[in-house]
């Protein structure tokens, strides 16, 4: 039998959303934060990150998700979508990123998202662009990529 961890725990919720993208070849990153996870945010991220990066082409894996998939979202003329099979977050690079950015949240309790957004802001400017190409440059995807010519 196993023991269960003792930690602090919080019931009190209040959100805030990290939007990012990673280029998994050289570990260039783009993060931004939003108050919602829903079209609206999605589109003015995706315009800002257009505006960033004008004169590139951009492929962005996505997952399935609904939000992604909006009819009515309007995607900068130098992004195309390339969504991933349903259930499969392990070919999407940014994943491993996400699960590092959490590993380093767990177990601690903050007094309001001010604080929450303070330790995001440390950790994400504490990203290196070799951290996040070891997190999201896997062999696999390095390779697909390459096949692909892109």
């Amino acid at each position: 039998m196993g023991i269960k961890p003792i930690g602090k725990h919080q019931w009190l919720f209040k959100y805030l959303w990290l939007y990012g993208l990673i280029e998994p070849q050289t570990g260039e990153s783009f993060f931004y934060e939003f108050s919602h996870l829903d079209t609206v945010c999605m589109e003015k991220y995706l315009e800002l990150f257009a505006q960033k990066y004008p004169n590139d082409l951009h492929i962005i894996q996505l997952d399935n998700g609904p939000l992604h998939q909006s009819l009515n979202m309007s995607i900068p003329e130098n992004i195309i979508f390339l969504f991933q099979p349903p259930y499969s977050p392990e070919l999407n690079p940014i994943e491993r990123l996400w699960l590092e950015i959490k590993r380093k949240l767990k177990w601690e309790i903050f007094e309001n998202l001010d604080e929450l957004r303070k330790r995001l802001t440390s950790i994400i400017t504490g990203l290196t662009s070799q951290t996040i190409e070891s997190l999201g440059g896997w062999d696999f995807i390095l390779k697909a990529l390459l096949k692909a010519g892109v």
